[in-house]
């Protein structure tokens, strides 16, 4: 079963060290979303529209709020992968610039040929993430230089002034907008969308279709974004019970919730919940 073997969080996002060996439902990500492969079998992903690979000497490239999808295969090895999802702020203090990683386009092509330097970096991470999982610093180190090297590989970050790309990016309908607010400010309450849809004073496939179109989502994938987001956040931060987790968040019932989360992160609550708990001197290797 897929499960984390570990987990960074910190200003920078997260990063996920992650053992798959089963399919991840199509979801999506409020972060610039990098995916390298550390161990293990060759795997892929789709993204979009696209199927691409993710190799030793491929890493897959996601944009925030673009809807990707794990396609793991039946008797297909498992494949310990590096997930980062970061935060465009963080990014920002490198390069103004670098903070349209929230923009849709920062990564113009879903993969690309990794080079010796981002493979030893990768490597390196996850080592340090394994052994060392309480040196937070040392982490976010190594972060900030592989993350350096992946955006300077595979991003025109020096084309677009990143006010005019994030302008570009930031309009949305008033009545989606207040959709998303509405889904923001209480997920559990949000689970009919017919209702949601006449609650910003559109019809159901009106509403379906400005929605996509302003930000590039469903209004079922952006609820699941932000109820996943919360979750994340109360399974590795927090000491509720999962039963009440699932029940802040609109689940009927906790197994419902567990499934939800293992479909969506790669893990079980009660993994993810261990790894983010873990500190300097619980050791374990990479198989």
């Amino acid at each position: 079963m897929s499960n984390a073997l570990r987990l960074a969080k910190g200003t920078f996002g997260r990063v996920a060290l992650l053992d798959m060996d089963r399919p991840l439902v199509r979801h999506a990500h409020p972060h610039c979303h990098v995916l390298l492969k550390v161990e293990g079998a060759d795997a892929q992903f789709s993204v979009g529209r696209r199927m691409v690979p993710l190799t030793d000497e491929s890493a897959v490239l996601i944009n925030a709020w673009e809807p990707h999808a794990y396609a793991h295969f039946d008797g297909q090895p498992a494949t310990i992968i590096l997930a980062l999802y970061i935060e465009p702020d963080w990014l920002g203090a490198f390069r103004p610039n670098w903070k349209a990683s929230g923009a849709p386009d920062f990564f113009t092509e879903a993969v690309g040929a990794t080079t010796p330097a981002i493979r030893r970096l990768t490597r390196s991470l996850a080592e340090a993430m394994v052994h060392d999982p309480g040196d937070a610093p040392r982490h976010e180190r190594l972060l900030a230089e592989l993350m350096i090297a992946v955006v300077e590989r595979f991003t025109d970050w020096r084309g677009t002034p990143y006010s005019l790309r994030l302008a570009a990016a930031s309009f949305v309908d008033h009545r989606v907008r207040k959709a998303a607010r509405m889904i923001e400010a209480d997920p559990c309450r949000v689970g009919d969308m017919n209702r949601l849809a006449g609650d910003v004073g559109l019809s159901r496939a009106h509403f379906f279709r400005l929605f996509e179109a302003s930000l590039k989502v469903s209004p079922r994938v952006y609820l699941n974004v932000v109820r996943m987001e919360r979750a994340v956040q109360a399974v590795a931060e927090g000491t509720a019970s999962f039963a009440a987790v699932s029940e802040s968040l609109g689940f009927s019932a906790p197994a419902h919730f567990s499934r939800f989360f293992h479909d969506h992160a790669g893990s079980s609550p009660t993994a993810f919940r261990h790894v983010s708990a873990l500190r300097g001197g619980d050791y374990e290797t990479l198989r």
